[in-house]
């Protein structure tokens, strides 16, 4: 889960990955750069409230190369998101990543079922969900883009 001795290597992973990200979802803004300490304080507030789950993949010289979370934890449910940096995709990390979020979800957490949207110009994302049992439940638009939601049952 997210340490607030994190923060240095997430604002690093963010700022590095930023145009990379903004090609698929919409960019975080400047705002949230400039006021990345107060940002993260929030999220571990949140996570100490068991209301949303941060996870961060992190390789060996401490530089993140991922995120999984878990947000609005509600009813045994919750929205499942992630990021892997740029150099780090394609390697199945997104996968292998989101399949130890769904152990966590079920086992730790308690959770019955995840959520996730995703737009139709992200196939990535689509084939990490597909292989780690999301259904895909309806259409939507996201972000001003045709999107898929998905469900996972986890019990």
């Amino acid at each position: 889960m997210v340490r607030l001795d994190h923060a240095p290597a997430l604002l690093a992973f963010e700022r590095e990955n930023r145009a990379y990200f903004a090609a698929v979802i919409p960019d975080r803004g400047d705002e949230f750069f400039t006021e990345f300490d107060m940002r993260h304080a929030q999220l571990l507030a949140l996570q100490a409230a068991g209301t949303d789950y941060f996870h961060l993949l992190v390789a060996e010289g401490g530089e993140v190369v991922g995120r999984v979370n878990l947000a609005e934890v509600a009813g045994g449910s919750a929205e499942l998101g992630y990021r892997i940096a740029q150099k780090a995709a394609g390697q199945g990390l997104a996968t292998a990543a989101v399949r130890k979020v769904r152990e966590l979800a079920a086992t730790e957490y308690g959770l019955t079922k995840l959520r996730a949207r995703v737009t139709l110009d992200n196939p990535a994302s689509r084939k990490v969900l597909e292989h780690n049992g999301f259904v895909a439940v309806g259409e939507l638009t996201l972000n001003g883009k045709p999107a898929i939601s998905y469900i996972c049952e986890l019990r």
